[in-house]
């Protein structure tokens, strides 16, 4: 997919689940960089990473500017805390001017509160529970019940 102009996104949270959108963003030639408050996040990333990456807390604006926020058209907020995910989004969204901010929260009722507040908000919990009540679903055959008259 072909974006234009180079697109910057900042990828907050290096983890299992950030360090892969930071990878996949990149390979379809975005500009990323990554921030986590610890070095090792950057061993995710891989050896080939070409995109940068700041050590510090996501909540620090400090942290943000050195990161490149300023200039960012998207931000993904993905630490392993709602509650940081959500201030981190907010600070993104609201100081910086970041329209294109999409932010984790585990917990279905408050990415639900947080979505109609304005907030893009990815709930993997709501997702996980919606595909694994469809998926049992779809396997459980019942048998086809014994008829009256043949007792």
């Amino acid at each position: 997919m072909s974006y234009g102009e180079r697109v910057k996104a900042l990828v907050i949270g290096c983890g299992r689940v950030g360090s892969n959108v930071a990878l996949q963003l990149a390979e379809e030639g975005w500009e990323v960089t990554g921030v986590d408050e610890k070095e090792e996040a950057l061993t995710r990333l891989g050896e080939n990473w070409r995109g940068g990456f700041v050590l510090g807390h996501g909540m620090d604006v400090d942290v943000l500017r050195e990161a490149g926020i300023e200039d960012a058209d998207a931000v993904v907020v993905a630490t392993n805390g709602d509650n940081t995910n959500i201030v981190v989004g907010q600070v993104a969204q609201k100081r910086f001017g970041i329209e294109c901010t999409v932010v984790r929260i585990l917990d279905p009722a408050r990415a639900e509160l947080y979505a109609t507040l304005g907030l893009r908000t990815v709930c993997p919990t709501s997702a996980a529970i919606e595909v694994l009540s469809d998926a049992v679903k779809s396997c459980v055959v019942k048998p086809a019940r014994a008829s009256a008259a043949a007792s």
